[in-house]
């Protein structure tokens, strides 16, 4: 590793990559060489963004390729980047490489990871549609450093945009690192001895002007006979696939009609970098005639400029900065007269053609590859070096009192709505039994609330649980309208799942007769249903809710029935789920993964069965090595994983949800093992509760007793619902309780020590 370059060792860089034949694969592909050349104890890792997968055949640098088109893709690759152990990504950005509108799809891909970003911006649009801009914005908010290639770029960046100009760096295209030779040295190799080339380059494409240059020619080969336009370039492959080779066919007539054909050649090639270089330098003239003002960033400009060529040039951006200063010759779009003029004139001067192309090359040494890569790696080093070290987790875990303020908030006489825009309810959405049955287990579950206000809103939810009942169709509705109306006639299984619990709970824990008489009738009246459940999560829940009503009612004959029954079945799933790395129910992974584990151990328990207990056990066991990062720290299943068969989790959008299912499993695995490890995991995840968590941030809202709705990528979800709320305040119940019965084993042990 270079002196120069002191902190970072891996990267991984994204773009096109040779084979694919576009500029920005030529582009990633050089710059990948140079990185190597310059640095070559420099890991770096290429991922190749791909538009017809399975049509190229990378090199060995290209370690994954992404399907352009595939949001799934770029997910993956942001999960395979962070365990790759790279420190910093650095993005070849250009719109249409990338999936989605405007190619928003690579906002997924880099919101994904953590490390450091630097982008190069190959196209900096200064009237960007809608699309554009949010993903310029998107790219911008992530970005560490940007990197553009013409001062107008930075311009443009902070008066459209408003980037911050520290953010932004500016680094010209890099050119070869090639010797100045005299073109008649390499024309004989494409025989053009005894020829004046003036050479255009670049994938074929309406909006390169070679019109202007052809309608030239007449003018020009009245002066110079000998003069030849070489047209040198395969057919760009997006608009051979719309209308096949009809451009190049429409050029070659124009030739044919204004009598010069003879005087321009047509190469059809997609040239690899060695031969452009010699094309280049056998060439007299470079010509880029191209129609857009705009255009920030020409490659093939830069390497005519790199190897000395002298270049006449329409006045488009990047053009207008590099050619600038007597370094080439600019002329108005469009003006074939003008082209006609500037190429006589060059021509026909050996002194001025060769003057200009000497101070082309001088400009040209300044941005060889070697120097962008040692400009681009000082650049990386600067923000990895900066990065915050992440502190090691306390052991010591500061319990979280519960409080019921903004469960309160976010109930009225009906009962507790479900979402919430920042910690304002949002009516729009109403009310669902899930989350009343949730708030009903709390009011059983906090130790010292007064009674009074206990009563109060223990009432109001079961009054929910209650109306929900439908006896027509023998099931609870789940959703209802702000103004009382339900939407359904029948809730999901889950959902009745989880208010068989929410009755057992509360038939075992509420703290006055009267609530738990009425629990106790509920269940017997509902209940049954449990057995017609074929969901495995609203099965697990149902079991909870029968161990809490045996435990009310031991002989419940009911209950007994429901753990009696699926645990044997959830068992059999686990043996035709199972395999080698796959220790679990069912194929995929969902929300609330630990409840199953949970109620396989608590009923073995109630049943006196140790077969379950261990199998609950080993589940949890399994679930939780896909629960941990890198670094040890409780990571919850994201959504983002759901339904993807026997694959492993990604990491977005955790949920608070996961973390309390997680600490309730563990208790229930301390309890019936007596094992400190299932203390140390509870504590774990709470621990992500209050920023013990990939993005070190608490989502606990500790004045109030509020909980954020989940870690996203990009930061919290500043949204509060009422399953978040609910989660963190069960949560704090459930590791209050296990952290006093833990202390109290300690202390017995000491004492019969």
């Amino acid at each position: 590793m270079a002196a120069d370059v002191e902190t970072i060792s891996h990267i991984a860089l994204i773009g096109n990559f040779l084979p694919r034949k576009c500029g920005i694969a030529t582009y990633t592909t050089d710059t990948y060489t140079a990185l190597r050349g310059r640095y070559p104890d420099l890991r770096v890792d290429v991922y190749a963004m791909d538009d017809h997968p399975g049509r190229y055949d990378y090199p060995a640098a290209v370690v994954a390729a992404i399907p352009q088109q595939d949001r799934s893709a770029y997910i993956a690759t942001a999960r395979a980047i962070e365990a790759s152990g790279a420190q910093a990504i650095w993005l070849q950005h250009e719109y249409g490489i990338f999936g989605g509108a405007a190619g928003e799809h690579i906002l997924a891909l880099l919101d994904r990871s953590t490390l450091p970003l630097i982008v190069t911006l190959h196209t900096v649009l200064e009237k960007p549609s809608a699309s554009e801009r949010e993903v310029m914005e998107g790219l911008l908010r992530r970005a560490s450093k940007v990197i553009v290639m013409a001062e107008r770029g930075v311009e443009i960046l902070r008066r459209v945009y408003g980037a911050n100009p520290r953010s932004i760096v500016m680094i010209p295209h890099g050119v070869p690192d090639r010797a100045f030779v005299d073109p008649a040295l390499l024309k004989p190799r494409f025989g053009w001895e005894g020829r004046q080339v003036i050479l255009t380059f670049g994938l074929l494409a309406p909006g390169k002007g070679i019109e202007t240059v052809i309608e030239a020619m007449p003018a020009v080969v009245a002066q110079h006979p000998d003069a030849v336009y070489v047209v040198l370039g395969a057919t760009h492959p997006n608009l051979v696939a719309h209308e096949g080779e009809v451009y190049r066919q429409r050029l070659k007539k124009l030739a044919a009609d204004t009598g010069v054909s003879g005087n321009v050649a047509f190469i059809d090639a997609f040239v690899d970098h060695n031969d452009l270089i010699d094309y280049l330098q056998a060439a007299d003239l470079y010509v880029t005639p191209y129609l857009n003002p705009a255009q920030i960033t020409s490659g093939t400009l830069s390497y005519a400029v790199g190897v000395g060529k002298a270049v006449i040039s329409t006045p488009y951006v990047h053009a207008t900065e590099i050619l600038g200063d007597g370094h080439g010759v600019l002329v108005d779009f469009r003006d074939s007269a003008a082209f006609a003029r500037e190429i006589n004139d060059l021509l026909g001067n050996d002194r001025n053609r060769n003057r200009l192309s000497a101070r082309a090359y001088a400009r040209g040494r300044t941005m060889i590859w070697p120097v962008l890569a040692e400009t681009a790696m000082k650049e990386l080093d600067l923000i990895v070096a900066q990065q915050p070290q992440r502190l090691a987790q306390q052991s010591a875990v500061k319990i979280l009192p519960p409080d019921i303020a903004a469960v309160e908030r976010m109930s009225d006489s009906t009962g507790m709505l479900q979402h919430s825009i920042y910690s304002v309810p949002d009516r729009r959405h109403g009310y669902c039994i899930d989350d009343n049955a949730r708030a009903l287990m709390l009011m059983s579950a906090i130790p010292d609330l007064d009674s009074v206000l206990r009563d109060k809103w223990m009432t109001i939810y079961a009054s929910f649980v209650q109306y929900a009942w439908n006896p027509d169709k023998r099931r609870f509705r789940n959703f209802m309208n702000f103004d009382r109306t339900w939407c359904e006639e029948v809730g999901s299984e889950d959902s009745n799942g989880r208010t068989l619990w929410a009755l057992g709970v509360t038939a075992r824990d509420a703290k006055e007769r009267k609530h738990r008489d009425w629990a106790t009738a509920m269940f017997d009246l509902t209940a049954s249903l449990a057995l017609e459940l074929g969901s495995p999560r609203a099965q697990s829940f149902a079991m909870l809710g029968a161990v809490a009503m045996l435990e009310a009612s031991p002989g419940h004959q009911l209950a007994r029935s429901i753990l009696e029954r699926f645990p044997d079945e959830h068992r059999a799933l686990l043996d035709v789920a199972r395999r080698p790395e796959w220790e679990w129910f069912e194929i995929v992974l969902a929300y609330d993964n630990a409840r199953l584990p949970e109620a396989m151990i608590r009923a073995g328990v109630a049943l006196g069965r140790r077969d379950l207990i261990a199998t609950g056990v080993d589940t949890l066991e399994w679930i939780m090595a896909r629960q941990t990062s890198p670094d040890g720290r409780f990571r919850a299943v994201g959504s983002e994983s759901f339904g993807r068969e026997y694959a492993d989790p990604l990491p977005f959008d955790q949920q608070p949800l996961e973390a309390q299912a997680t600490i309730n499993a563990c208790t229930a695995a301390y309890e019936a093992t007596g094992e400190q490890r299932w203390y140390d995991e509870a504590m774990r995840a709470y621990r992500w509760f209050l920023g013990g968590n990939d993005l070190d941030l608490p989502l606990a809202s500790v004045q109030d007793g509020g909980c954020f709705d989940g870690l996203m990528p990009t930061g919290l979800n500043r949204n509060q619902g009422a399953e978040s709320i609910l989660a963190l305040q069960l949560a704090s119940c459930a590791i209050s309780g296990l952290s006093k019965r833990a202390a109290s084993v300690a202390g017995t042990e000491r004492a019969v020590a």
